[in-house]
């Protein structure tokens, strides 16, 4: 026996119709080709599935079983064509993301919310799991975008330049250095600094000031959550050094102070690693350009 999806189809637009001619113009074939095409389908099956005699035209019970069947598997097929034509046109997808900046869910939660917008059928998904393999698992198909501010040579791989950014000094307006224009690597040596859950390579006041500097803090305190960093400062529990743009986003009030790292500051760049065919994709070149444009629209709020 060889059922196909046409078979399907017709079974289901008979029983709708409740006779063959109208069923033959809902799938645009003739009637005499309609015929043809249920008496082979009863020939295969070796039953009748249509009580000829009745007006409408009913269903056997073999014919309600392939209706049901076709209830069932026709919607299915119907879904599964509408995500081959999205993805055909570029209007759905997959869009799962790996970060390698801690400080960037800060970032990426507005870029995916407008995002959203105007891709409702891309599935989008954060992997913070994968913070630490995250350019493997792009090669591997496992992800498909990577924020990092440490680019690499990778086959395959595109780098996009998303913004710059500057880490700054944070610590509570009472602060003895809070008298200074900034701060330098050895300011470092009395105080708790309180980081992310981050290893020290990955994390600019270390890779950037410290470890070039040979200087360790008094102490370092890992905590998960910027908000909770900010509280710890202002109460005098610790210093902190943060993008300015996270600064910026949480709109620190009269109890922070901010300060350069260094007399010149430090500048680093943040980027989205995709694989190179996906990254001309319509809603990959919407998410990349959303990336570039929030944080100057949260440095024009600030």
């Amino acid at each position: 026996m060889h059922i196909e999806f046409r078979h399907l189809r017709s079974i289901k637009a008979i029983h709708e119709a409740g006779g063959l001619a109208r069923a033959a113009e809902v799938l645009n074939i003739t009637q005499s080709a309609l015929s043809h095409q249920i008496k082979g389908l009863e020939a295969q099956c070796g039953v009748e599935l249509f009580a000829r005699r009745s007006k409408p035209l009913k269903l056997s019970g073999a014919g309600m079983r392939l209706l049901k069947l076709a209830e069932k598997v026709l919607p299915e097929i119907e879904d599964l064509e509408a995500d081959l034509m999205g993805l055909k046109s570029g209007k759905s997808g997959r869009l799962h993301i790996a970060i390698e900046c801690h400080a960037c869910f800060e970032w990426l939660f507005p870029v995916l919310e407008e995002f959203r917008r105007g891709w409702p059928d891309v599935d989008v998904d954060i992997r913070p799991g994968l913070a630490f393999g995250a350019l493997p698992a792009l090669v591997r198909e496992e992800v498909d975008l990577v924020v990092t501010s440490d680019p690499e040579e990778r086959a395959g791989v595109e780098f996009t330049p998303l913004f710059d950014y500057e880490p700054v000094f944070v610590a509570s307006k009472d602060h003895p250095l809070a008298a200074r224009p900034y701060v330098e690597a050895e300011d470092f040596q009395g105080e708790t600094l309180l980081t992310y859950p981050v290893e020290r390579p990955r994390l600019d006041v270390f890779s950037e000031l410290l470890i070039p500097a040979g200087v360790e803090p008094l102490a370092v305190r890992q905590v998960e959550l910027t908000a909770m960093i900010l509280l710890l400062v202002g109460a005098g529990r610790g210093v902190a050094v943060l993008p300015d743009w996270v600064v910026r986003e949480v709109r620190l009030d009269s109890d922070y102070i901010t300060r350069p790292l260094t007399k010149g500051g430090i500048t680093r760049r943040l980027y989205a690693a995709t694989r190179e065919e996906d990254t001309a994709k319509p809603f990959m070149a919407n998410v990349l350009r959303l990336g570039r444009t929030i944080p100057v629209k949260l440095q024009r709020a600030g």
